[in-house]
Formats: C-alpha cells, structure tokens, sequence
C-alpha cells in the first residue's frame, strides 16, 4: 500500500432495504469459502454463507438473520431494519488522555465486538481465531470475542443510552466505519482518548492513509481495522470491452444490466467523485448535480436494480454486467472461480475504513489498546489480512504473506500468492491517488442530503 492525502470524510445513515431471501442467499448456506480459509459460521449457523454473498453483504444480513436469544447485556443488533441515530444524545465531559489513562492497569480480559466474518480463522472451526489465541499467549489477555455488529446505526442505537448514561455497554473494543456514527461518537466523547505512548507499533508500521486521517485527526479515538475502496466491478465476457469510466454507467449501450447501490452513502459520493467534486467539500448544489445525474440515469432505464449489498450473485449470473462494488467482494468472488474485474474509474472512486475504538465507558481499556496496537505487529497484520482480503493497514505484511506462501503447497500457496499479489488487498500507489473520503454532514445536512438521494432507489 501506498500513501495518499487524506480529505474530510464522513456518512449518513439511510433507510436501507433489507432483501433477506433472495436466491443468492438459498444457495449459499453450505458452501464454505476456501479450503485454508472457511470463515467460522454466524451466529444464526449459517455456516458457509459468505461465500455466495461476499463479506459486507454477509455483515448486514448475518446479524438480521441469527434467530432469537439474547446478545449481551449490553448493546448490539438484530433487528432487520436499523433504525435511525436517534436525535439530540447528550454529550459526556470531555477527557484529557492524561486524564483518562491516569491508573489504569491491565485487567486481563478484554471484550472485543466485530462485524462477522472480519477476523482469521482456523480452518472448520466455528470459534477459533489465531489471532485472538497468539494475542491471549503474549500478552496473558484473554478475549470475549462477540459478532454482534450488523451495521453502524443500529449497533450505535443499542448503545446510545448506556454510553449518554456514562454506563459501559459490554465492549472495550469495538469497529465502527468511517462515518456519522463515528463522527457523533468523537463529538460527543463517547470514546476513549488514546494515549500515543501505548500505541509504538502502530505508529511504526501503519500506512500513511490511517495515520492522522480526516475523519479522525491525529488518531486521537481510532485505529485503523482494515479499509476497503468502492468503485466498479464488471464481467468483461458480458461488456465486450474494458470499463474504464464512471461514465460506463450510464451508457446505453448498457441499459439493463447496471447495477447501483441503493443507499445514501456510497451512492451519492461515488457519483459526485464521478462527476469531477470532491466530496468531502461538496455543496448542497454539487449535492442536487449528482442527485439530477443519478434520475437521469433511473428515467432512461439504464439502472437494473439498486443493491444493498447483493450484486456480486447477480454480477455471476449476467443480470448485471457492470455494478457499483466493493474491492474485497471481488477478490473473494474471484478466489471461488468468477471471472470479474474490479476498476477504480478514471474519475476516482472511494476510500473508506472500518476502525478500532474504545468506549468511554469500557472497564477494560488498557486491554483494549494492547490489542490495538499487536494487531499492528507485521506478522499479526498478514494472517488478517490472509483471513479477511480487504486493506490492511499494514503494507509490510505482503512480504510476510509471500513467505507464508513459501511454507505451503497447492491451493494454500496459490490463493496467498493472489492474496500478496493483489490489489485489491494492497492497492497500487496511482489507485490510492484517486481515492477520496465521504463527505462529512452535520444533522441538518443529512435531511437535506437524504431528501435528494432517498428517493432515487426507494420509489
């Protein structure tokens, strides 16, 4: 990974459709992922359903899906549609790091909440996280390791009035996207300070585009779990030629078979990137640009359907073509025999990262920026990033992975090989150049935003 300059970043959330049943779902209940990789079951125990649907999409249906019983006693989400962040919460009493940190000690345990699916595993077993076990053998820190984030917004919801409150909610650790939820997380001192002197590897080995990013000024709540880019993915069998341009998605000669998604987020600052603006500057008139753009595109039938995050089944089939997509879908698409290409557009295309906080109010958080920063060891980042096929914020773990594939043979060596390889886990320096980051939207923004962008794909 290289660098490139980080710009204001943010998100909205949105009333998303929630399409549980659909036939990509059916089909991938029993297929597990790889032979050196099979992701531990959900908590639903729908073992091997990631495979069909790709990681992000797995990460919003597995939480909606798992049946009854309860998560802690503390926060998390089942429900199928997230509910909006709730208006008005109360700040807490800001804290100095020194402050903060003042006494605190390792308890030796550590409560850790995580999106399913967005850790390594060991081969056919349901819990097992080498990474989790290496970390409990160095540091004697054991870990309650929960997936129980489906999505920001209603994680945060089931959280809200605990953290208001100034209670704990059950987690020391947990990812939370680049975003609103985040945003309103740091602005109303809901996360812990970090302490620098406690994060030395960190500061060592990150890549230059998770240390002192936007969204978070010189890391002061938040490190970096992985990252993932949004841009467009398409079978060139079915387009008969490269895609290059964001302009690709509306071209007739396509009308039909494109995908967008169906949401408030990527949808509107894929587009302004695509129309040359900068989100994270953008206007209320770039705003209505994009949104006039994106009703064009609906009205001259050139959309096939907007997707939460089911397209790459639809992408496999040939319903779609070309589609707006995630980097890490692709990849994992391809290692189980697709034939897709994944492209960042000519115009530029998004960057965004799923973080590591600690919450205010957490009892364990000495134990929590240990592990913060161990996952920053080169060694620890490369057996994620072999696990996870996203970003990882560690570019010094490729050698390490191409080593691991030294010590292996046949398909474990061939799909490490892709993984070091590939760069849509170690995105090249020109990608990263035309990366840009949400645009940030303060609560009166995101009604205005949300009124233009809604409507496209809810009616």
């Amino acid at each position: 990974m290289s660098t490139m300059s980080e710009r204001p970043t943010a998100d909205v959330s949105g009333n998303d459709r929630n399409d549980l049943y659909h036939s990509a779902l059916i089909r991938g209940l029993t297929r597990p992922r790889t032979a050196f990789q099979q992701a531990a079951p959900p908590r639903s125990g729908h073992a091997g359903v990631e495979a069909s649907l790709g990681r992000r999409e797995f990460l919003r249906l597995s939480g909606m899906l798992a049946g009854g019983g309860s998560l802690l006693a503390a926060c998390g989400s089942q429900k199928a549609d997230p509910p909006p962040v709730p208006a008005g919460p109360s700040a807490l009493p800001a804290h100095t790091v020194a402050d903060f940190w003042a006494g605190r000690t390792r308890a030796g345990h550590l409560d850790f909440a995580n999106w399913p699916l967005y850790i390594d595993t060991f081969p056919g077993q349901k819990d097992g996280h080498p990474t989790l076990d290496l970390f409990t053998r160095t540091t004697g820190i054991t870990v309650s390791y929960r997936e129980v984030i489906d999505n920001d917004e209603s994680f945060y919801a089931g959280c809200r009035s605990l953290l208001e409150a100034g209670r704990p909610i059950g987690h020391d650790l947990m990812v939370i996207t680049n975003g609103q939820v985040l945003a309103e997380l740091i602005r109303l001192n809901y996360l812990a300070p970090l302490d620098r002197n406690r994060l030395p590897t960190f500061f060592a080995n990150a890549d230059a585009t998770v240390v002192n990013p936007s969204y978070d000024r010189d890391n002061r709540f938040t490190v970096a779990w992985q990252s993932g880019i949004t841009g467009i993915a398409y079978d060139p069998n079915r387009t008969g030629r490269e895609i290059r341009s964001f302009s690709d998605l509306f071209d007739p000669t396509f009308a039909g078979r494109v995908g967008m998604f169906g949401d408030v987020r990527d949808l509107p600052n894929f587009t302004l990137v695509g129309l040359g603006i900068m989100p994270e500057t953008s206007t209320p008139a770039d705003w209505r640009k994009a949104a006039d753009t994106l009703r064009r595109q609906r009205a001259d039938r050139i959309v096939h359907n907007y997707y939460q995050q089911d397209y790459i089944e639809p992408l496999k089939k040939g319903d779609v073509w070309l589609s707006m997509a995630w980097s890490g879908d692709i990849f994992q698409a391809n290692s189980e025999g697709a034939d897709l290409r994944f492209v960042v557009p000519d115009e530029g295309g998004i960057l965004w990262t799923d973080s590591m906080c600690i919450p205010v109010t957490a009892p364990h958080p000495v134990d929590a920026i240990t592990f913060m920063d161990f996952a920053y060891q080169t060694d620890v980042a490369a057996k994620l990033a072999e696990g996870i096929n996203y970003i990882t914020p560690v570019p010094f773990a490729r050698d390490r992975i191409l080593r691991d594939a030294v010590a292996v043979t046949g398909d474990q060596r061939a799909q490490l090989t892709a993984t070091a390889n590939s760069s849509l886990v170690f995105p090249t320096r020109a990608d990263l150049a035309r990366l840009r980051r949400y645009r940030v939207l303060d609560r009166t923004e995101a009604a205005e935003w949300n009124a233009l962008f809604q409507p496209i794909y809810q009616t």
